[in-house]
């Protein structure tokens, strides 16, 4: 039985990894995140409260339980936050994997980091995990310097790039797909960029993704993202089509008329063969996973309007 430590656990990666992994007899799982409690109501499911920038608490996790594996789904994701509180940025992103691998380093444990295409400028996508990264905000170098720390510390390690990442699960931070479907289906007119290029990933391909890296044995750098390359607008009117919401309530517009604090990768995108051939992974294209959005959304509202036993 292999020994997994999750970092991020109550967050929409971490949820599908729990859930994912705990229904595998293979794997002993520790959740942890910064909140007080697990979002998970079980007393099969070990949880500590743990904040990656506080090296001691990460150093005493990682030495009780022993891991042999940690997957490390904990990060500072707004962009522009990141743009704006740079330290905290900077903490979240980069000392907090610092402390991971030093806790690693002495337990012997692998690590498995999440990373993102703004790593690269969007200048020339999609991109191969051999493109040279050269990101333009502060969220992308905060991803580049914890990727950096990674490949040069000599430990067993794998990076695995995503983006456009969406799902749903219990009380997460809203994503892109979320942001949609709530103003949609309250039928507010909503502005969605056409001129940022991408692949959409539902949530559990990544999981799975992290999945078969961990049960192989993968070091290196992998892209793990959805097949199709299209914009933030397309996927948008395919969201509404699937959901059969009114597309009219979607406005097309370009990221400069937006004044965002930090800038976007626009023809970003990520070239995903060596993940589908070396892990051997089939990715959801958008209308695949927007209908499994949908399952999972109704799926959501079922449960939530059966009355309490």
């Amino acid at each position: 039985m292999k020994r997994v430590l999750i970092t991020g656990s109550n967050g929409l990666l971490g949820q599908k990894l729990v859930e994912l992994f705990s229904n595998s007899p293979n794997y002993m799982l520790l959740l942890t995140s910064r909140q007080p409690a697990s979002v998970f109501a079980s007393d099969q499911l070990q949880y500590r409260q743990l904040d990656t920038t506080r090296r001691g608490d990460v150093e005493s996790a990682v030495g009780e339980f022993e891991p042999e594996v940690i997957v490390n789904a904990a990060a500072m994701t707004n962009v522009d936050a990141c743009e704006i509180e740079r330290e905290k940025a900077w903490r979240s992103n980069v000392t907090g994997v610092e402390n991971l691998l030093h806790a690693a380093k002495l337990s012997g444990a692998r690590l498995v980091q999440i990373s993102t295409d703004y790593v690269f400028d969007g200048k020339n996508g999609p991109y191969s995990e051999a493109d040279r990264p050269n990101p333009i905000c502060y969220y992308g170098r905060t991803k580049l310097a914890s990727e950096n720390l990674i490949t040069t510390s000599g430990l067993s390690a794998t990076v695995i790039r995503t983006m456009v990442l969406y799902g749903i699960a219990r009380n997460v931070k809203t994503n892109f797909g979320l942001w949609l479907l709530s103003n949609l289906k309250a039928e507010k007119p909503v502005k969605v960029v056409d001129d940022q290029i991408g692949n959409p990933t539902i949530a559990e391909d990544l999981a799975y993704g992290i999945l078969k890296v961990i049960e192989l044995g993968r070091q290196g750098i992998y892209h793990i993202a959805g097949p199709d390359l299209v914009s933030r607008y397309d996927f948008a009117l395919a969201l509404a089509k699937i959901f059969g919401f009114n597309k009219k309530l979607i406005t097309p517009v370009k990221t400069a008329t937006m004044k965002q604090p930090a800038q976007r990768p626009l023809k970003s995108g990520l070239i995903t063969l060596k993940a589908q051939t070396d892990l051997d992974i089939k990715l959801a294209g958008v209308e695949q996973g927007v209908n499994i959005f949908k399952n999972q959304v109704n799926s959501v509202l079922d449960h939530s309007a059966k009355p309490a036993k």
